[in-house]
């Protein structure tokens, strides 16, 4: 069962923007990193950003650039803004929490992030 939830997924053309946000709501602070996933079909899901709990951000180089992964005002809340859109990005994007106080390996690799949102569909046509 889905515990975080991601929203603001959307079609748009490429080159165009999205931001997605992620209602983590009880799975924020405590020394736990915050990070996003995207995966589409026949594809092994992928890390896109994470916040880790001292600030350091860390992107896929595909994104790079491009993607930015931050703590919303609401402290609840955390987003990935998304520019520069391009067709290989569309997937359903996924935000997920680590346990507290716990730093991830590879803060790209899903297997350190137990919680998770059921997702939210990204589509990007050219």
């Amino acid at each position: 069962q889905a515990q975080l939830v991601e929203s603001g997924g959307d079609s748009v053309q490429a080159g165009g923007s999205l931001r997605l946000s992620c209602d983590a709501s009880g799975y924020t602070g405590y020394g736990r990193s915050l990070a996003w996933f995207r995966e589409s079909p026949g594809k092994a899901r992928e890390g896109v950003a994470a916040l880790s709990a001292d600030g350091t951000t860390t992107y896929a180089d595909s994104v790079k650039g491009r993607f930015t992964i931050s703590q919303d005002y609401d402290p609840n809340t955390f987003t990935l803004q998304m520019a520069m859109l391009k067709p290989e990005d569309t997937a359903k994007y996924y935000c997920a929490a680590s346990p507290p106080y716990f730093s991830p390996h590879d803060p790209l690799s899903p297997r350190d992030y137990p919680t998770w949102g059921q997702g939210t569909q990204v589509t990007v046509s050219s």
